[in-house]
């Protein structure tokens, strides 16, 4: 059995393989970025390697110093998770001369289903069945146009060495084909240094069926059965389950035999992928379900998989890696219930999915582990992270992984929703509330998704939630009852007199204005002694306060009330919109300024935000020099008015 593992990777990945190590009693060594010094897959191992700057080509893809690492800390193997050298077969043959155990399939393996074109052929040599179209060596755009021309449209151009989505282009109507082409072929030979492409068919009802497939050094192949992952955006993948939907046993029987005789060909070992491509136009059927590409490494969504078979991947890999054989045979795997993933990233839907980096203020999720769902109830949560993290620009911004399993898929939905909606961070923006969405929506609930549902519905789906009167009433209230931080008592004074329809030389009145997510909406302040159980409160800078709802947090602060004749303490104040960088300051304490005048600069997500004086005043506080990072909602200035 391997004694000490030196996991290549990072985050969420690193951390999952980590807990299954230590559960088996091999001692665990992290490697890490400049970025990822105070990281929680750092933290979490026994030993810890620097391997260069932030930049992932400068570290966690420079195989050199991993193996270098692991020859220091006297590891005797080395296991890449996902992403990054996971399929390099290169990397994977230096492992191996250096006398470390590789934990994944032999280099050979990999190169075989490396090329997308090599693979299918190999696919089709056994018996597996592909989408039709052309694999030929004549890349010329005379011939790759002949041969879409013949397979006729619309049809799809892949980069052979393509994945994550990129270097696939789909083309509708023969005139578009050669600019398709070539835009293609550019951003294959940018991302993968290989423009070589093949068409394939484009398939008008597409599911993204895949099937677990694991092998070991003894010439055993098994099948852990299939997951669909249709829901996916721009050919990512967002949520993802086990057992596909509307899958009947003869399919599964079919496509799973196919998956273990694709394993077989490439005389597979360890954790692989086969990934399909369905025609579900007539339902799941046996002879409308196509191979596409194999993934030689453990995928983002095995969870699901270990939650109705019980198993546990990493395990598997390690065993099989020191030379055990499978710890099951086939016919002692079997389905129980239904388990379904969904992909929680800082980012904020409701602005094209941008990236949201910066420190995890707060952060709630429903629960930590990777002990199995399917006994407990409770949702499974793999992460990466804990609350006061970075979530740093420089790689993927997954946050975490949120598994729930159910006794039927309907249970499985409902358990995944409530545990989106649960999530609660801070200042960071997450996707938690798309994907609570995601959960309820029709085509989602009777599996009838395909791999277009996403791009489809798309601004529908992403637009932002909308506090509703309850929430809007609550937080007068709360405004209403609580006391503010110190310095803004005289704004809680004057709204408690709101409160009880009284205000020293005013009307007689009960309405506030509010600030919700950067609108302006009026409500009533009163005693309205809502039971409002699915929502919470976090207080942040100042007058700002963040009311969770369904996964989505509501920014809400206090604007000038109706009547009062004059500007408040926190009209003022000049918040951050995002996190980011102050590249300009022009101003100073005790300034005045005009309405409109530009106060200072924010760069953020490679975009320059000018703030403005929203009233003529004089500048009463300046919290930030040039240079300066900010998170969301950090007070940056303030701005009195004159008395």
């Amino acid at each position: 059995m391997i004694r000490k593992l030196l996991i290549a990777n990072r985050g969420e990945i690193a951390c999952r393989v980590m807990r299954t190590a230590k559960a088996m009693g091999i001692a665990t060594v992290a490697v890490y970025s400049d970025a990822d010094a105070k990281a929680l897959h750092v933290r979490m191992a026994g030993e810890a390697v620097h391997i260069g700057p932030s930049p992932a080509a400068e570290s966690y893809l420079v195989g050199e110093r991993i193996i270098a690492a692991a020859t220091e800390t006297g590891a005797d193997a080395i296991h890449p998770g996902y992403g990054f050298l996971s399929e390099n077969a290169d990397f994977a043959r230096a492992v191996i001369d250096a006398g470390i155990t590789w934990v994944g399939p032999a280099p050979e393996s990999i190169e075989a289903m490396g090329l997308k074109d090599a693979a299918k052929k190999v696919m089709q040599e056994a018996g597996v069945p592909v989408t039709p179209g052309y694999l030929g060596e004549d890349q010329s755009p005379e011939r790759l146009k002949k041969e879409a021309d013949s397979i006729g449209y619309p049809v799809l151009i892949k980069a052979v060495a393509g994945g994550g989505g990129k270097g696939m282009r789909k083309v509708d109507a023969p005139e578009d084909f050669l600019a398709a082409l070539e835009s293609c072929k550019r951003e294959a030979k940018s991302s993968f240094a290989n423009d070589e492409v093949l068409l394939e068919k484009w398939i008008t009802s597409p599911r993204h069926i895949e099937v677990q497939v694991f092998g070991d050094t003894h010439g055993n192949v098994v099948h852990l059965f299939e997951r669909d992952c249709s829901l996916q955006r721009r050919h990512q993948k967002v949520i993802e389950e086990a057992p596909a939907p509307g899958m009947d046993e003869a399919t599964r029987e079919a496509i799973c035999g196919a998956a273990v005789r694709a394993a077989k060909a490439v005389d597979y070992v360890g954790a692989g992928t086969i990934e399909f491509i369905a025609d579900a136009s007539e339902g799941l059927k046996a002879d409308r379900i196509f191979f596409m590409e194999m993934n030689t490494r453990l995928q983002v969504e095995h969870p699901v998989t270990e939650e109705i078979t019980g198993v546990d991947l990493v395990e598997w890999q390690l065993r099989v890696a020191s030379g055990e054989p499978l710890p099951l045979r086939q016919d002692e795997l079997s389905i129980d219930g239904w388990a379904i993933e969904a992909r929680l990233y800082a980012e904020d839907p409701a602005k094209g999915f941008l990236p949201s980096t910066g420190r995890l203020d707060y952060m709630l999720l429903p629960k930590t582990g990777i002990a199995s769902v399917a006994t407990g109830g409770e949702p499974r949560v793999d992460t990466g992270v804990e609350e006061r993290d970075l979530i740093s620009p420089f790689y993927d911004p997954m946050i975490a992984k949120i598994i729930c399993w159910g006794k039927n898929r309907n249970e499985a939905l409902d358990l995944l929703a409530n545990a989106c909606e649960a999530v609660e961070i801070e200042p960071v923006r997450t996707n938690a509330w798309f994907l609570a969405r995601l959960c309820d929506e029709e085509d989602v609930r009777e599996g009838s998704m395909t791999t277009a549902f996403i791009g489809d519905n798309l601004e529908r789906l992403i637009g932002a939630p909308k506090a509703d009167d309850a929430l809007l009433q609550y937080a007068a209230d709360d405004f209403a009852t609580e006391l503010l931080p110190d310095g803004l008592n005289d704004l809680a004074h004057e709204f408690q007199q709101l409160r009880f329809g009284f205000r020293l030389n005013a009307p007689q009145q009960r309405t506030v204005r509010l600030e919700v997510d950067g609108e302006t909406a009026e409500t009533s302040v009163g005693s309205h002694a809502l039971a409002y159980d699915s929502l919470r409160r976090s207080v942040i800078d100042g007058p700002t306060r963040i009311y969770f709802e369904k996964g989505f947090a509501h920014r809400i602060r206090l604007s000038r009330p109706e009547g009062s004749g004059h500007h408040s303490a926190h009209d003022g104040d000049i918040l951050a919109p995002m996190p980011g960088k102050v590249i300009a300051v022009d101003v100073a304490e005790g300034d005045a300024v005009e309405v409109g005048q530009r106060l200072l600069v924010l760069e953020a997500m490679k975009m320059e935000h000018a703030l403005t004086a929203p009233f003529a005043g004089t500048v009463a506080e300046l919290s930030v020099s040039e240079g300066s990072q900010v998170q969301v909602e950090a007070l940056l200035a303030r701005v009195k008015a004159p008395k």
